[in-house]
């Protein structure tokens, strides 16, 4: 997407700025950003990937998923008995790449 065809926050209707906030308040949390973190780069995780990246209960990280995706910001694919994660919208790693440049303390 280039500059000249950005989204404009004054241009979005209520519906749309909902599910912003809806997404925006599932990513505010630590793990969920650490989650969205491993799936930069179109990487697609399983729960039990995940989990053991980031060496927190599956359960905790199933919990985390199911938030995430239910907002937007994760879709998933079944293949055989394994779901993958990944990132809905490639876009989304912005959020984690300013996030990370915002947050540096100089």
């Amino acid at each position: 997407m280039n500059i000249g065809s950005m989204i404009k926050i004054k241009d979005l209707d209520t519906e749309m700025l909902d599910r912003a906030a809806g997404m925006l308040k599932a990513i505010a949390h630590p793990m969920r950003i650490a989650i969205l973190s491993h799936l930069e780069d179109g990487n697609k995780l399983t729960v039990t990937e995940i989990h053991k990246l980031l060496n927190i209960e599956q359960s905790t990280t199933s919990h985390h998923l199911g938030i995430l995706k239910d907002k937007g910001v994760l879709a998933s694919e079944r293949q055989g008995k394994n779901t993958f994660y990944y990132l809905k919208h490639n876009s989304l790693r912005n959020i984690v790449d300013c996030v990370s440049k915002c947050t540096v303390v100089k």
